[in-house]
Formats: C-alpha cells, structure tokens, sequence
C-alpha cells in the first residue's frame, strides 16, 4: 500500500468532483472484446447487447449466454421445484443465518416506510404516495453467488409493496443458479427467477423478453457491463444507480488495533482488483504497523491474488497531522463505506457529510452492515455520496400530486397565473383561466 505524509497530496488524491465512469481495462481484456465484438471499448459491446435483446428477445438473451458464460440455456426461467430443492437442500445453519440477516433487513425497513410511506393534504392539494408495480434486481454471480445482495434488494421493495419483484442472477459453471442464490430469492419472497447475468440480464428487464417480464426499475450492483447497460436504459427504466467497484474509507487514532485495520482494509480489496481501500490516521505508527499487518495477513487469503492486486492500484495509507484533516479528506472522497475506528468516533458523526453508510462503535466493521445489520448494503460509489443514498424504501415508491381548484382558488390566483402565462407567451394557457373565470 501507498503512504502518503502530506495532505495537499492526499487531497489532490481523494477529490473526485467529476465522477468518472470508465475503468481501466487490461490489454488481454481489449483484446478479448476485440475479438469476440469487434471492438474493445466496454460502451460498444453493451449497447450490441441491449440492442440485440431489446430487438430479438430470449434468442439473444440465450446466444450472448452461451457467448459469454459458455453456457447453454434450456431454460431461462427457474422453477419452483428448483427453488424449493434449493431451500431444501442448502445446508441448515446457512439457511438459518439467510432468514436472520433477513429478519433484520425486513424489521429495518420497515420501520423506515412507516416513517417515510405516507402521503398529506393541505387545503384539497395533495401528494399520494404508491409503490412501483414491478421491480428487477440482478444479483451478480457467475464465480461465485451473493445471496446477500437478492436480501439486500428485494427485501426492501417487497417492504415498500412493489407487486413483482423479479430477480435475474447469471448461472454457476454448471449452468444453475447458486442453491444459496434461490434460498435468499425464496426468503426475500421473490415472484420470478431467471438464470441470465451481464448487459443482456439488465436489457431483458428493461425491454421485456418472450420470458422476462418488463419492470419499471432495476436495482442492484454488478461488473462493468452490468453498470453500462443500466447507464443505457436508464429512461425505459429507472435505475437506483451506477455502483462502481467497492470501497472503504476508514479513519482510525493511535488507540485501534492494526490488525483489525488490516483486516478490515483486505475485506474490501478482496472484493475486485478495482476495490479501493483507504486508511487515513494521525498516527505514523500506527500507519506503519497496518501496512506490516495487511502484508502478513494477504498471505493467508484465498482470494490473495485479487487483494494483492487491488491494494497495488489502490490501496493508501494517509497519515494526517490531526483528525479535521482526516474528516475533511473523507467528507471530499466521498466513500462507500466510511468506518471510524476511534475512541470518540462519536464525536465525528455531525462533521461528516458525504458517506454511503458510516460504521462506528465497539466494532466498526463492514461485514457486519454487508449482511446482518439491517440497512441495505446497495450503497452510492465513486464519489456519488456527495448526492446519492443508500438503496431504501423510497427508490420503491412514487409520489402523484393531486390538485383541487375551488371557486374562492379560482378567483383569487387565477389572475396570478394568467399574468405569468402571458409574461410566457403562452396566450392559451391565459385563456383557459380566463373562460373559466367568465363562465364562474
């Protein structure tokens, strides 16, 4: 990991007002698009994808499966046999610990519609509040399954009263959907699964398919090409945002424990060689010690080789001179995951502003809001905190103002809204007020 002793350099380093979009791609990987698209930039290759769905359906949805993840799809759709032989046969304990995660996520969320899902009145005018009719969430998978992510999606909309939840998940090396996968989409309630993955799973859900219904939102992380296609068809769809490659930030004093630091930074390097790990401290001792600690626990890793490369690109050490300096730098990178492992991290929660989900307390660590905490871990990347939210109920519901006009209304501000019509030049905006006036 990189350490940097100046805060003009970490401040250089860590702002990103312009968000970026794009990744950097390998050569090997450009010469594989090339050769299998025709091209190696990521934006052609998904909008061929979208395109050929939207146009041609399961027939492309099933000839970039086989193109892609070398699987040939008999069927799209999973059964409801397949689902409850999932259930069945996952093993027990994990079974259990996907209905307790479950329980938290759905006792969170629910306490958050009752405090966010109504509407009001004031004098006839008025907002409804109503949930989506159907939504998607995609769950990556492919080398391995996130039954966390199908917990963490389509619980909440479920929550907010979204009719259909449907989930589209790619398929394992065996051509199936993760027992683990199916168990999560049984507990979350799920109406429909379907074993699609990548641009053609995002383009299925937006567009409709002879087999996928089309829905009104999508929602969930995944690859590069999972993110592009949902930039694309944002505007058929609403989308709950762009999550880019995982990352944390943490803010740590002299009294933490450097080998709980490590672990909590190769937790998230483990994720993706593009994952971001950070750890910013007053501290040169203690920045030191980390760095020995993440080189000593890497070894022990069996995603090693993906953690290396990660903290190669982007893991940093930043040791700051007092910590106003540490929350000015947190507040400007904007994380994901921000967790403050200090003796008064307290003190801090005010003076923070941009942060996807912010962990502190006895034990401030990621994992714990990755499954069992309650709130949705779909969180903003790249920067977006500075605007974004945390996927919640409110992604699931849409408001419909409703306006009522009285006689007393109409006489009172209808000259109001003819002199800004006609200030507009928009004559016949004017007139309709004007023949109403007339005719009261």
């Amino acid at each position: 990991m990189k350490i940097i002793n100046s805060f003009k350099k970490a401040e250089a380093l860590l702002s990103r007002k312009v968000i970026s979009t794009e990744y950097t791609l390998s050569p090997a990987f450009k010469g594989k698009l090339l050769e299998m698209y025709g091209t190696d930039q990521p934006e052609q290759v998904v909008r061929q994808i979208v395109e050929a769905v939207r146009t041609r359906g399961d027939k492309a949805v099933r000839e970039y499966t086989l193109k892609i993840d070398n699987i040939e799809l008999s069927n799209i759709k999973v059964s409801e046999r397949d689902i409850k032989e999932a259930c069945y046969g996952l093993d027990p304990d994990l079974y259990k610990a996907l209905e307790a995660a479950a329980k938290q996520i759905r006792a969170f969320h629910t306490s958050q519609r009752d405090a966010l899902f109504s509407g009001f009145e004031k004098m006839g005018n008025g907002t409804i509040a109503r949930p989506l009719e159907r939504v998607g969430v995609y769950a990556p998978g492919g080398t391995a399954s996130y039954p966390s992510t199908v917990l963490m999606t389509a619980i909440p909309a479920r929550v907010a009263g979204v009719k259909q939840v449907i989930l589209t998940t790619p398929p394992g090396k065996d051509g199936k959907v993760p027992a683990a996968t199916l168990a999560a989409a049984h507990i979350a309630d799920v109406d429909l699964v379907f074993c699609i993955g990548g641009a053609q799973a995002i383009s299925a859900l937006a567009y409709g398919t002879e087999s996928v219904p089309a829905v009104d939102k999508i929602c969930g992380p995944g690859n590069i090409f999972v993110m592009l296609a949902k930039k694309q068809v944002y505007g058929t769809v609403d989308i709950d945002g762009l999550q880019g490659p995982s990352e944390v930030l943490i803010i740590a004093d002299i009294k933490a424990k450097a080998k709980l630091l490590a672990a909590e930074v190769l937790a998230q390097a483990e994720h993706d060689t593009l994952a971001s790990s950070i750890l910013i401290t007053d501290s040169p001792s203690l920045a030191a010690a980390v760095e020995r600690e993440v080189d000593s626990q890497l070894q022990e890793l069996n995603r090693c080789k993906i953690a290396s490369e990660s903290l190669k690109n982007n893991g940093i050490i930043i040791v700051v001179d007092r910590m106003e300096e540490a929350i000015e730098l947190s507040n400007l990178y904007a994380p994901e995951h921000l967790c403050l492992d200090m003796a008064d991290s307290e003190a801090y929660l005010d003076k923070i502003t941009n942060a996807g989900c912010i962990f502190y307390g006895y034990a401030p660590t990621v994992a714990m809001g990755d499954y069992v905490a309650g709130p949705s871990h779909a969180l903003p990347t790249g920067g977006t905190a500075r605007f974004a939210s945390p996927l919640n109920i409110s992604d699931f519901i849409k408001y419909t103002n409703r306006v009522k006009i009285t006689g007393e209304e109409l006489e009172k501000y209808g000259p109001v809204a003819m002199t800004i019509a006609e200030a507009e030049g928009l004559q016949a905006h004017s007139k309709t007020v004007a023949v109403r006036l007339s005719e009261s």
